[in-house]
């Protein structure tokens, strides 16, 4: 079986000019842990995660640890209000893995788990064709095996 046989192909996608109030909207009311990143004619340039926000928002655990931030973390929290007008260009992640919808499901597995990833963009090219998420594979591989049984 192969990724484009079951990936997404209804993807939401942000801009680089997308403000994080959205950008939090849209993770929170739809519980999307990350969002690809696109510019003109679906130009994947990267991926903006759940992680990448709150790495923004609250100090790097080596600062915690060596005394060299502020340990009033509900101030930190407080602080989210002020990051909702941050661009998505300014936070995503630029360095883009995605696979290709051509490979074998169980090779985007492996890529997956390689780095720690739940789901991941497919792409032609540079162009966002779609999403493989791991339940979308389970869900493939369970029906195969168990449906009509």
């Amino acid at each position: 079986m192969l990724v484009k046989e079951i990936m997404s192909r209804a993807v939401k996608t942000i801009t680089p000019e997308t403000r994080l109030q959205e950008v939090a909207s849209l993770m929170c009311l739809n519980r999307f842990s990350g969002l690809p990143v696109v510019g003109e004619d679906n130009e994947l340039l990267g991926i903006l995660a759940e992680r990448d926000v709150l790495r923004y928002l609250f100090p790097d655990l080596r600062d915690v640890m060596e005394g060299t931030a502020s340990m009033d973390f509900e101030a930190m929290e407080d602080e989210y209000k002020k990051i909702l007008q941050v661009r998505t260009g300014d936070l995503m992640s630029k360095n883009i893995i995605a696979i290709s919808p051509e490979i074998p499901i169980l090779k985007a597995v492996s890529v997956m788990a390689k780095h720690n990833f739940r789901r991941i963009p497919v792409a032609e090219g540079n162009k966002l064709v779609g999403v493989l998420s791991l339940g979308d594979i389970h869900r493939a591989i369970f029906m195969k095996n168990f449906a009509g049984n």
